[in-house]
């Protein structure tokens, strides 16, 4: 049997909610709130209505929505190619809503990598593979691996290493001389992320990055990622439709309505009755800063919720049902 909780517990929790850190305050990425209004012909949009989301550090994760639904909004505003309208987002101690235009180049060279969908994007269709590796490392004045700054024939040494390593770790460094169009998809896909990776960057964003490619291909370009991830300790965020690449990742974020409406987290566990591991996955709803919580379409329209629900606070846990007042 439960009891509801007094007026004193109540008063006890708020203190604790008061006394606890800043949200977001230990993680690389933090969105808080997020909002991002868009106007046409006089129309108001909003693309964005009050996103919360936390990445830690070394997370491999992915963002999943439908055609609409802000998640291209988002990695724009995360790669520094876009500007928040309220809220705040910070990436790596950066606050995406201050930064100047000097400071937004800055970022995009030096914080972000970012991978597009179309694969000829990424690459300059005349230079070779290991040309377009190094340009990110020249274009940094300097600055390898570990942003440690040399210069002259230090540099070069130091740039030609750097790029047959990333080349080597994703699989593409017989690929090294020759041009984009002398390459498969999928392997222009590899360097592509090798690219993203040059500046060692804190944070790896790819926007559909499997979106034109085969099933099989798909696959070895997420083996990239999860490479880079676990080689390198990336941080890395991927926006996709593909349902089997958003099930490989450990966490995925559902974004409805400019909103994270849920999220599904994968952990391995052992069956003891046969011995073998097994992934097992669970999905939660997100409950946002504000305090809205989107329940999942299906479970609302299998019990009949509209407009309303009535809510009960238990001891440990919050009631919700249709509302059957008739009113």
């Amino acid at each position: 049997m439960t009891t509801n909780p007094t007026l004193a517990d109540l008063a006890h929790r708020v203190t604790a909610d008061r006394d606890r850190p800043a949200f977001g305050h230990d993680a690389l990425i933090t969105c808080d709130r997020l909002v991002r209004v868009f106007t046409a012909d006089g129309v108001e949009v909003q693309a964005l209505q009050g996103l919360d989301l936390l990445v830690r550090e070394g997370e491999l994760m992915a963002l999943v929505g439908a055609s609409g639904s802000g998640k291209s909004t988002l990695m724009n505003i995360l790669a520094g190619l876009d500007t928040p309208t309220a809220g705040a987002a910070r990436v790596a101690g950066r606050d995406l809503l201050t930064m100047t235009a000097r400071d937004r180049l800055a970022y995009r060279r030096e914080v972000v990598g970012f991978v597009w969908q179309q694969t000829s994007r990424n690459l300059l269709p005349y230079l070779t593979a290991a040309q377009n590796v190094a340009l990110p490392m020249q274009l940094h004045g300097g600055k390898t691996h570990g942003k440690e700054r040399v210069r002259g024939r230090a540099a070069r040494r130091a740039r030609a290493e750097r790029v047959l390593e990333l080349l080597e770790l994703l699989e593409v460094a017989d690929c090294r001389d020759r041009r984009p169009h002398e390459m498969s998809g999928g392997q222009q896909q590899r360097v592509a992320i090798a690219v993203a990776l040059a500046g060692d960057p804190s944070v790896l964003l790819a926007d559909e990055p499997t979106g034109e490619l085969d099933s099989h291909t798909a696959e070895q370009i997420f083996a990239a990622f999860r490479t880079a991830n676990e080689r390198l300790g990336t941080t890395i965020v991927i926006v996709t439709h593909d349902q089997a690449v958003a099930n490989e990742v450990r966490r995925t974020v559902a974004i409805r309505d400019g909103r994270t409406s849920t999220e599904v987290l994968r952990r391995s566990e052992v069956d003891e009755t046969t011995g073998h591991e097994r992934v097992v996955a669970r999905e939660y709803a997100m409950l946002d800063r504000a305090g809205r919580l989107q329940l999942p379409a299906e479970y609302t329209k299998a019990l009949g919720m509209r407009d309303r629900v009535a809510l009960e606070l238990e001891e440990d846990h919050i009631g919700v049902w249709p509302d059957n007042t008739g009113v």
